[in-house]
């Protein structure tokens, strides 16, 4: 049984219809929830806690990483959650919000050498971790936030992403 409340907001031109996004998603972030809550014994609240997952492009995501980040430039993923959560800890019955820029995340496939919905997917983790109390400032948790998005892409038949380079 699922614990997520996924809700879709297409925000741009060029993505996919939001059906298949929105199974895609239900996919991807209930290996995610599967996984954190049986391997890391995430706990999860007894009613669906909700997410949104908003596809935008370039300009929307560089408007918001100004904004919010300071930094006016686009990026490929970006974590708001609802509220301040720690690793481990129960989430409230709102958890947050993941963007993702549409441009930026086919750039970087190419760039990867991987197919946009496998980068998409592990943008998905990437941003879902973060909704979760994970980050990546510090080497240490670096470390800690690239092993588990390697495990649950490994779960989803993906390769490490990581492989090969340092922690970010």
């Amino acid at each position: 049984m699922t614990h997520l409340d996924i809700q879709i907001a297409v925000e741009a031109d060029g993505w996919a219809d939001e059906d298949a996004l929105e199974a895609l998603a239900s996919r991807v972030l209930g290996a995610a929830e599967t996984f954190l809550q049986t391997q890391e014994g995430q706990p999860f609240p007894a009613q669906p806690t909700e997410l949104s997952l908003v596809f935008a492009d370039d300009e929307t995501i560089r408007e918001i990483n100004s904004e919010w980040r300071g930094k006016d430039k686009p990026t490929n993923v970006l974590s708001f959650p609802a509220f301040p959560l720690t690793p481990g800890k129960m989430p409230g019955p709102m958890l947050g919000d993941i963007v993702i820029a549409r441009e930026t995340v086919e750039r970087e496939a190419v760039e990867l050498d991987k197919s946009f919905d496998d980068h998409l997917t592990h943008l998905m983790v990437h941003g879902f971790l973060h909704l979760f109390g994970y980050d990546h400032i510090e080497n240490d948790d670096a470390e800690e936030m690239e092993a588990l998005e390697t495990r649950i892409l490994a779960e989803l038949g993906l390769s490490d992403p990581y492989a090969g380079q340092d922690p970010i």
